[in-house]
Formats: structure tokens, C-alpha cells, sequence
């Protein structure tokens, strides 16, 4: 690993605890304004009872809440978990959050239609998550992960951006990063394909994943 990898992944792990109220602020500095418009992009593929795995500060609790959707959360931080349940509850809505990993989902069998994870870290990919994934994943449900996106403008702080993206593993290249993520997601049982989603000055990557009703 990289010294510059180990450190953006140094700071990460403070944002998304301790520093856990400038998160929104770094995000939308280091994605120069976009990283909203990228969470949302998921929301086309999402329906029925929605299970969020890492919700962070809890945007699209919100944004699934307003769509009329049975939204529910599951976060290892307690500092963020803070923060969602004071979004949803000053927007009237109720907090269905509980604090835990995906590699042990606390959800019966069979419980959501979908589950959707917004620029997740490893664990996604990790086979005892895509089984805990799989089995609280109703038949025909899917798997939605926005992995990762591109800055694609041509302004001086999107070339800055997208250079940091690059240089921090954050963005790799499509060609060898996708096969990676497919072949881990269909080891867990599941079949893939993925969308290229455009956006101005910016590209997201969208993998939905629905799990073999053969196994």
C-alpha cells in the first residue's frame, strides 16, 4: 500500500468517526460539488423495502423517505448513525437505523427487496457480506453498489480532483478495476451487470447484482 493510500484511508476512518460532522463539507469539496448528485444516482434502481448499508450521514435515508420507500439503515459508526437520526427526525420522518456490519446483517431471512451501498469501502466485496447480502435479499431482489466515479470536466479544480481521485486508488481505470468487482460479487452468489451513469462533469459507476435463485 501506498504511503498517500494509507493516509486517505487514515483520513477517511476519522471523517467517518470522530470528524464525522465536516463529512458532508470534505465531500463536497473533494468531489468539487458533485457527491450528492453521485449518491442519488442509485435511486432509479431502488424499490421496495430498502435496506442501506453504510448510511452515513444519511442523505438517502432522506431521499427514500420522500419517495414514499421503506427505508431502513444499518452503520458500524455511532457518529454518523447521530447524524442520520437528526436528519430524518427534523424532516418528521422516523429512524429506522441500527448500528452493526454487513458481514452480520441483524435482519431475518429474505427481509428486503433491495440493498444499496454508496461508495462503500472493501467489506462490499467480502464473501461473508455478499451472503449476508443474499440472505436477507428477498427472490428477484437486487444488490445496487455505486463503487466509485469519475470527474470528467476540464475546469483547473476537476483536473485537481480527478488527479487525487486517480492518485488515492479512489477512480481507477474502468478496465481493471470492473472485472475485479464483478468476479468478487459473483462469487457470492450473485449475477452482474453494470451502468455507466453521465452526469455533468462527472461519471458514476452503478453494479446491480441479483442473487442466483439456483443455490
Amino acid at each position: 500500500m501506498s504511503l498517500l493510500l494509507f493516509l486517505f484511508r487514515s483520513f477517511f476512518y476519522l471523517l467517518y468517526h470522530q470528524f464525522a460532522w465536516t463529512y458532508d463539507l470534505v465531500a463536497a469539496v473533494v468531489s468539487v460539488g458533485r457527491w450528492q448528485s453521485w449518491v442519488s444516482s442509485v435511486l432509479p434502481h431502488l424499490d421496495g423495502r430498502v435496506l442501506e448499508i453504510g448510511f452515513g450521514p444519511g442523505h438517502l435515508q432522506l431521499s427514500l423517505k420522500e419517495r414514499g420507500l421503506a427505508a431502513y439503515g444499518i452503520d458500524e459508526s455511532r457518529q454518523m448513525a447521530a447524524h442520520a437520526r437528526r436528519r430524518l427526525h427534523r424532516h418528521k420522518y422516523p429512524a429506522n437505523l441500527a448500528r452493526g456490519f454487513a458481514q452480520q446483517l441483524p435482519f431475518p431471512k429474505n427481509s428486503f427487496d433491495t440493498v444499496v451501498a454508496t461508495f462503500p469501502t472493501e467489506y462490499i466485496f467480502q464473501l461473508q457480506a455478499l451472503r449476508e447480502i443474499r440472505r436477507v435479499l428477498t427472490p428477484g431482489g437486487s444488490l445496487v453498489v455505486t463503487p466509485t466515479a469519475w470527474i470528467t470536466g476540464t475546469g483547473l479544480l476537476e483536473r485537481l480532483a480527478a488527479w487525487l481521485f486517480k492518485a488515492t486508488g479512489q477512480a481507477g481505470a474502468i478496465e481493471t478495476t470492473l472485472p475485479g468487482m464483478q468476479a468478487r460479487i459473483r462469487s457470492g452468489g450473485f449475477s452482474v451487470r453494470h451502468e455507466l451513469v453521465e452526469l455533468k462533469g462527472s461519471r458514476v459507476l452503478l453494479i446491480i447484482a441479483n442473487p442466483y435463485t439456483d443455490i
